[in-house]
């Protein structure tokens, strides 16, 4: 193989409501937190311990407007996309790093629908989200 490859893979829940920006344009971008958890026994105490492990996630477009609209803080959702690590200098000349999942494709597990009592089609293709990053269509046969 001569490539390399950048693909996250995620379910968690989201720590907050989905946050847009919107752009010149019209274009937008959404981003919530997503947290992961770990839980094992510890062999030395033989007690449960639980790790949880903050995403940014990054959506674009007619995506973020879908997130906001339909997941809200506690959601379950699966995220698809890349790693993507951003340098900025802040207001005191400081060079700061921060990593994010750039979302590619999205599956919600559990919506704001699902606490009201409503149903949720999840194979939707209103729900679902390919290619967010605007990447033009490569002429693989498959």
């Amino acid at each position: 193989m001569s490539g390399t490859l950048n693909k996250v893979m995620l379910i968690g829940h989201l720590g907050d409501e989905v946050k847009l920006h919107y752009f010149e344009g019209g274009d937008c971008v959404g981003r919530f937190p997503l947290a992961t958890n770990e839980t094992y026994t510890s062999k030395k105490t033989n007690e449960r311990v639980s790790n949880t492990e903050w995403h940014n996630i990054v959506v674009r477009n007619k995506g973020a407007e879908i997130c906001e609209k339909y997941l809200s803080k506690g959601d379950m959702v699966y995220v698809e996309g890349r790693i993507k690590t951003r340098k900025w200098t802040d207001e005191k000349g400081i060079e700061r790093f921060s990593t994010e999942i750039q979302c590619t494709d999205f599956t919600f597990l559990t919506t704001k629908k699902d606490k009201q009592g409503q149903p949720t089609n999840n194979n939707s293709a209103e729900m679902r989200q390919d290619n967010a990053i605007d990447e033009k269509d490569d002429d693989l046969p498959f």
